[in-house]
């Protein structure tokens, strides 16, 4: 009987352990550094505006870890992150028919860029992607003076979804 439950709660235990979970490689994040700058980021998409929401969204994220000081230059800090938002797409992805016009009525968008995050004074940089990406999709709904208003929505959950996905990546060795 002692064997049998033996048996039993080795069983519960492995049972218990399986499935996965999704982690990091450990803490990237170095002690001694207490200051972050994040320079605006450079945009060769040409959205307006695409710039200033994405640094400002990673900045957000970077400040909701309650480790560090954040700030827009990368004068006087201890790391900077650096980044250039390479593209950004906007594609039709459903369709709908209406009296015989087919039309476009779901979107995805998308914002591919290089980012470095690196400590000043090391020549290496702590993390770094040559395209780290991010995608949202949005309905254009029956009205099409909306259009713009659900395109910035997405706009803005886009660039907080990348911020948080980016510093994730950053502090967390993903």
């Amino acid at each position: 009987m002692r064997r049998r439950s033996l048996l039993a709660a080795g069983a519960a235990a492995l049972a218990s352990a399986c499935g996965y979970a999704l982690q990091g490689r450990g803490s990237t994040t170095d002690p001694t550094i207490k200051r972050i700058g994040v320079p605006l980021f450079k945009d060769r998409s040409g959205k307006p505006g695409l710039d200033a929401r994405v640094t400002q969204a990673v900045m957000e994220e970077l400040l909701k870890r309650g480790r560090f000081t954040v700030v827009r230059d990368a004068t006087n800090v201890d790391a900077v992150v650096e980044g250039e938002i390479e593209s950004w797409n906007v594609l039709p992805v459903g369709f709908s028919t209406d009296s015989g016009v087919t039309q476009a009525s779901r979107y995805t968008i998308s914002l591919t860029a290089k980012v470095v995050y690196r400590k000043i004074g090391q020549k290496e940089p702590i993390w770094s992607s040559d395209a780290f990406s991010q995608r949202d999709e949005y309905d254009m709904g029956d009205n099409a003076s909306t259009y713009f208003d659900r395109e910035d929505l997405s706009i803005q959950r886009l660039s907080e979804a990348f911020a948080r996905s980016l510093v994730a990546a950053m502090m967390e060795a993903f």
